[in-house]
Order: C-alpha cells, then sequence, then structure tokens
C-alpha cells in the first residue's frame, strides 16, 4: 500500500533526526509502563524484539524480565516465519535477516502463554499497526492466539488513522513514553 510506504519513510525520517540520548531516554519510559503493565508482571515468559535502527530499545525491559526471574526468548527470521529461541544473554547474537540482530544459538522455545513485545513503524489510537511490510508479526500471532501483546512505540509514532487490512493482527496494548493505548 503505498500509504503505508510514506508513513514508513516519515516516521523513519523522524527517528533518524532524534538524538540517541533522547531514544534512550524514552525507552527507559516507555519500559517503565511495560514493567508495570499486569500482563508483564503476571507473565513468566517474554518474548521480546531486540531493537534495531532507532526503534524502542527493548533491552530494559529485556533486563526487568530477566532481574524478575522470568524466562525471555527473541525472534530469528527463518523463511517467512519467526522461530523465538531462549535468550539469556546478548552474547547469543549476530546480525541476520536484514542486518536485525538475531539469536544464533540456544533452545528453540515454543511458550505459548509469553507476553509478545512488538515492533512496529506506526500506530493509531484504536491500535492499528504498520508494520515493516513482511508480515512477520501477523503470521506469527494469527498461528498463535494465546499471546498477549504489546507493542512499544515513541509518541511521534501514533497517527491520527493507521490504514490496515483484515490480515493485520492489532496488539493488545501500544505503549508509548506517555501513554498507554
Amino acid at each position: 500500500m503505498e500509504e503505508k510506504k510514506v508513513i514508513r519513510k516519515q516516521v523513519f525520517a523522524k527517528r533518524k533526526e532524534t538524538s540517541d540520548e533522547q531514544i534512550a531516554q524514552w525507552s527507559q519510559m516507555i519500559a517503565d509502563q511495560v514493567i508495570q503493565l499486569e500482563e508483564f508482571q503476571k507473565s513468566t515468559y517474554i518474548y521480546a524484539y531486540v531493537d534495531y535502527n532507532r526503534e524502542v530499545c527493548t533491552r530494559p525491559v529485556i533486563e526487568a524480565a530477566w532481574a524478575a526471574g522470568k524466562k525471555v526468548a527473541v525472534p530469528k527470521v527463518h523463511g517467512k516465519d519467526l522461530v523465538f529461541y531462549e535468550f539469556t544473554t546478548y552474547d547469543q547474537l549476530e546480525p541476520g535477516y536484514f542486518e536485525i540482530p538475531e539469536p544464533v544459538s540456544g533452545e528453540v522455545v515454543h511458550w505459548e502463554e509469553a507476553l509478545l513485545i512488538m515492533p512496529g513503524v506506526a500506530f493509531d489510537p484504536m491500535k492499528h499497526r504498520v508494520g515493516y511490510g513482511g508480515g512477520f508479526y501477523d503470521r506469527y500471532l494469527e498461528a498463535h492466539t494465546n499471546h498477549l501483546t504489546a507493542a512499544l512505540a515513541f509518541d511521534f509514532q501514533i497517527i491520527d488513522a493507521a490504514p490496515y487490512e483484515p490480515t493485520d493482527i492489532q496488539p493488545n496494548r501500544v505503549v508509548t513514553q506517555s501513554k498507554v493505548y
């Protein structure tokens, strides 16, 4: 969809012009909100993306999960699918699909009751999501319906109305530095 391409270009430009310090500060504010979510508090298992290219940094959420004794897994692209690997150290990561950090070791896990922390390019207040265009999370969530989901975004990634299709799966929550949708 042409409209999604325009939105992606605008958000990528905004991410690029945001300082490293601001990304770190906002990411910590978002992490603080995620850690307070009932879904996070009650989950034993956390699936989280590894941030790349100035996305909301997931390290504070992952480290809080570890500190709370939760098990964490991160995705690796296998063909058209996401496969989650138990994640215990950042040493497990190497550049993978599109240079995104992915696990090169670890156990493949299938925790169906996990809270899934997902990325996205843009969201609207109704939690419609503009992703990166590969459909990986939509396909994964279509096959794994028990996951509660929380998407992380900076405030500038919230737009008035995100274009969506019937196959797009909305997160249960979108967490920004100033609000939880």
